[in-house]
């Protein structure tokens, strides 16, 4: 097979859906598996091999004449075609429609194999009967021969082992295994864990983009790809809280957050001023602005981390900022996470304890924790997809992995606030997303209200829906 390219290549599929923007190329030797989230365009991308959707702009080319296709779009299309020899209508009776034995001679050039598939995939039984006829899952089966049976020059499977039984699904990973010597295939798969170990390389859509292209062989991306379809596709339930101790309810209706005309000042040099801002929960903010316009300041005033936080009228939490609170009446609400955390969480610690310290606000394990304490974190680490993870050394995870630790640190007390200092500062894009993904689950599912920083406006989060800009060079507009 010569290569196959698809160039800037932009396809619509219908009003709703535009697969845009698609470089990659599939060479020889290669096999592919596309995984992504529901209706990220993964079966977008294999129907486009096989000429599917209307091109807009951009260039495909080098894909073969003889396909071997198998798709739920494609296996719906013939049970409505053989739904259209039906005529009841006029005979009153029901139409058997096409026999299996016909639907599989169509494209049959391998009778041999055609045989043993048959008898494989108990199709004996069913040559003579109508193919309309059959379930959801012998209709698979019945698709997956013919295509497997027709010679192809390429194999476009989307979700092959979807609806088989145990047995044939051991089959079918063991038959395609074996053509893969000679077969370029490109696979769609929900399951990561379902990727065959002749697979080469991966490509994940999301977006209804190409987002990632890894090689098999590069197991870091590998993993990161692997974690980040987790976090995409889990239905997130936050872990339970440790009810002991209890902090105290805040008022109803009390904003978390209240600075009046706030301002950072070193002798004449204003970072900010004249700042009025007010946080209520339920409102996750976004906070931009340059370097050295003072979001960290910002954030630190409320924390209590700023030593100006006293001369500014603040009120946190229910309590107005110098009126005889300390630092920890104040940090019992806030879980924080940044990069100058991570570069100081430099304690020899594991996984897990990494988590729970959380539950104390300190770097490290200095006290027994409760079998409570525990059961969270590790509920923490199995929504991360690290649940192996827990005994390893914190400082020898990946620099992604550390901060989702630390995320999920800032969040075993369930905060009421969560200061996300730029999370994704020093992160390569793989685990950039993989933090964007855990953040918007948080945004979605829990009763902790965010505040993220960040540069880059390509790092939105669906859920954020306020916005403060901050200006260095005046008073704050928002």
């Amino acid at each position: 097979m010569s290569t196959i390219s698809l160039e800037n290549l932009t396809v619509r599929f219908d009003e709703h859906f535009v697969l845009r923007e698609v470089n990659w190329q599939i060479n020889a030797g290669e096999h592919w598996a596309i995984v992504g989230p529901n209706g990220s365009g993964k079966s977008a991308l294999a129907a486009t091999l096989g000429g599917e959707g209307e091109r807009l702009s951009g260039a495909i080319s080098g894909v073969p004449e003889r396909l071997g296709v198998v798709s739920f779009e494609a296996q719906a299309a013939l049970i409505e075609s053989e739904g259209k020899k039906d005529d009841a209508d006029l005979l009153d009776v029901i139409a058997e429609g096409t026999p299996v034995s016909e639907i599989l001679a169509q494209s049959c050039q391998d009778h041999a194999l055609q045989e043993r598939l048959v008898e494989a995939f108990n199709l004996t039984a069913l040559l003579d009967r109508g193919f309309r006829k059959l379930s959801s899952g012998e209709t698979r089966k019945v698709l997956l021969t013919r295509a497997l049976c027709s010679q192809p020059e390429l194999l476009i499977l989307d979700e092959p082992f979807a609806g088989v039984d145990a047995a044939s699904y051991v089959l079918l990973h063991e038959l395609l295994a074996q053509l893969a010597h000679t077969l370029p295939t490109v696979l769609v798969l929900n399951r990561f864990d379902e990727i065959p170990p002749f697979i080469t390389h991966i490509a994940y859509t999301d977006g209804a983009r190409l987002a990632y292209q890894v090689c098999r062989d590069d197991a870091q991306a590998v993993a990161d790809l692997s974690q980040l379809l987790h976090l995409k596709t889990t239905q997130l339930q936050i872990p339970r809280a440790d009810l002991r101790p209890k902090r105290p309810q805040l008022a109803g209706g009390e904003p978390l957050v209240r600075l009046e005309q706030a301002q950072v000042a070193y002798g004449e040099k204003v970072v900010f001023s004249d700042l009025d801002w007010t946080i209520h929960a339920g409102q996750h903010w976004q906070i931009t602005g340059p370097n050295g316009c003072g979001k960290t300041c910002l954030l630190n005033l409320i924390t209590g981390d700023h030593p100006q936080c006293y001369v500014n009228n603040i009120r946190v939490f229910g309590m107005q900022r110098g009126s005889g609170e300390s630092i920890w009446d104040i940090k019992q609400y806030i879980g924080y996470v940044s990069s100058a955390l991570q570069w100081e969480y430099k304690v020899s610690v594991s996984v897990r304890n990494a988590i729970i310290s959380g539950f104390y606000d300190s770097i490290g394990i200095y006290r027994k924790y409760t079998d409570t304490q525990r059961a969270i974190a590790d509920d923490w680490l199995a929504l991360l997809g690290l649940g192996e993870a827990a005994h390893q050394p914190f400082n020898q995870l990946s620099f992604g992995d550390q901060r989702l630790v630390l995320i999920a640190r800032a969040m075993v007390k369930h905060p009421p606030l969560l200061i996300l200092d730029e999370p994704c500062l020093g992160l390569d894009d793989l685990n950039r997303q993989l933090v964007l993904a855990l953040i918007e689950k948080l945004c979605a599912a829990s009763e902790t209200t965010v505040l993220y920083v960040n540069h880059r406006t390509e790092d939105s989060i669906t859920g954020i829906e306020h916005h403060l800009p901050v200006d260095r060079y005046g008073p704050v507009d928002f």
